[in-house]
């Protein structure tokens, strides 16, 4: 392989590891939102956890638009090529979007119906430059703060359960799809379009790496700070609920601060595969990020019944409505859960050369 080529190969290695990282934050918050106590820690572990929610998603779906650009990330394609993608991208958002649907049924936060809507979308903006992402993931949150204005943004939910009353109809499905939901595509598809956008970039320039970084670290410090001050009173009701809010509703501080510590993961990452492309551990991390789908899918239906099983609580999707399970008992769950994810990668990566959704979803869509 020609030095090219091991470049490549080192910044794939680092996608895959920052993958494998979002994965294991979504198994702290999926397994804290049944089971723990999610809404009101009051331990230093249970607000530990809670520094997962929102982080592991943002880099989950960042993740998601980076392997859809990497996909494509080529000069000179022809124009039936440019269609053959276009058509493999489709088929691939389909498959999510039937997929997490399904899903639904048993987990009502799935994100991979959502998923589906911003690669479906993505696929007809593959090949456009890269600045349009940028542009593409601001508007999208313009349009979520001017959605804001119209329909207020907790209609059909119930918040002592967090279920979603009117999922089955057809104006409350597309009002879930597109405004109010988990991960609504207004905003969360400006994740995914800068991903795309990071995917673009040339991760072997060092000079590109830090900047990233430095771009996440002082947007963070930021909006930290204004938290801060926030907590000073330095600010009216209003702008404290607003600078303060987390995950739902996804303002516009939210957005930018969970942005920015995927802009301080992700080169750590891009690092960590080229200085330790031949470490086992690294390459263990590799293979577990490439499979990121199969293990979303396993934590949230063999995960939560064995935990279920283990704390003697009955699953529901829903938030936990019995006593929680103390922060460090999922803070352990979750650690071993997610060792046994990673041997499972191992294993099964010795015979399969990809994941076993991760293979259905590659012979539904070619």
């Amino acid at each position: 392989m020609t030095d090219k080529g091991d470049k490549m190969q080192q910044r794939i290695i680092g996608f895959d590891i920052a993958r494998a990282y979002a994965i294991f934050g979504m198994f702290i918050v999926n397994f804290n939102f049944s089971f723990g106590a999610t809404m009101a820690p009051t331990d230093f572990v249970g607000h530990f956890l809670n520094i997962f929610t929102g982080n592991s998603t943002a880099i989950f779906i960042i993740c998601a638009g980076m392997g859809v650009s990497l996909m494509t990330n080529r000069k000179n394609y022809s124009k039936q090529e440019k269609a053959t993608l276009k058509s493999k991208i489709l088929k691939r958002s389909w498959f999510l979007f039937a997929m997490g649907l399904l899903l639904y049924n048993w987990w009502s936060g799935d994100i991979l119906h959502f998923y589906g809507g911003y690669m479906h979308l993505a696929a007809f903006l593959l090949f456009v430059p890269k600045r349009y992402y940028l542009l593409g993931a601001l508007l999208a949150i313009i349009i979520f703060h001017f959605l804001l204005f119209v329909i207020p943004i907790d209609t059909s939910w119930d918040f002592s359960t967090f279920k979603y009353k009117d999922f089955w109809t057809p104006i409350g499905f597309l009002r879930n799809t597109f405004y109010n939901g988990w991960n609504s595509i207004f905003p969360w598809i400006s994740y995914f379009l800068i991903g795309m956008w990071l995917g673009r970039i040339n991760w072997q320039d060092k000079l590109i790496k830090r900047n990233i970084f430095l771009i996440g670290l002082v947007v963070f410090i930021t909006i930290q700070a204004l938290r801060l001050m926030v907590r000073q009173h330095f600010f009216n009701p209003f702008w404290s609920y607003y600078i303060m809010a987390e995950y739902f509703p996804p303002y516009l501080p939210f957005v930018l601060v969970t942005i920015a510590f995927a802009f301080m993961v992700i080169p750590i990452c891009m690092v960590i595969g080229e200085k330790f492309s031949n470490n086992k551990l690294v390459l263990a991390l590799q293979k577990t990020g490439q499979m990121t789908l199969s293990h979303y899918v396993i934590h949230l239906t063999i995960g939560m019944i064995i935990i279920a099983y283990l704390t003697d609580k009955h699953y529901t999707g829903l938030l936990e409505d019995e006593k929680p399970t103390s922060s460090i008992y999922i803070l352990t769950y979750s650690i071993i859960f997610y060792i046994f994810s990673i041997l499972f990668s191992i294993f099964w990566s010795r015979k399969f050369k990809n994941g076993p959704l991760e293979t259905l979803m590659r012979k539904i869509s070619g």
